[in-house]
């Protein structure tokens, strides 16, 4: 699923102009996006948590030559699926424990 199927299933579903489906979408990755870089992290109780993690400096193999390279330290995004996505996503979804 690309952005604009999402966007007209966001509008579909929710009984919205598609417009308004993308400008909400817009916001929800803006302010995931504001909250990352402020060193917070998201948590979506059921769906999962965005956070930041520091990759530090390595050194990797350039494919061209096989010779070794510097890759700098850096900050990269995380995404940890929550516990109902991923028993929905491998169809575990919906049983109950007795």
């Amino acid at each position: 699923m690309n952005k604009a199927e999402l966007v007209n299933a966001i509008a579909q579903k929710a009984d919205i102009t598609k417009a308004q489906a993308a400008a909400a979408l817009d916001q929800f990755v803006s302010s995931i996006t504001q909250s990352l870089r402020a060193g917070g992290k998201v948590t979506l109780v059921g769906f999962g948590t965005f956070s930041v993690v520091s990759r530090g400096p390595r050194t990797g193999r350039n494919p061209r030559d096989n010779k070794p390279i510097k890759i700098a330290a850096k900050k990269v995004a995380k995404f940890k699926p929550g516990k109902k996505l991923a028993d929905d996503v491998n169809g575990k979804g919906g049983k109950k424990k007795k």
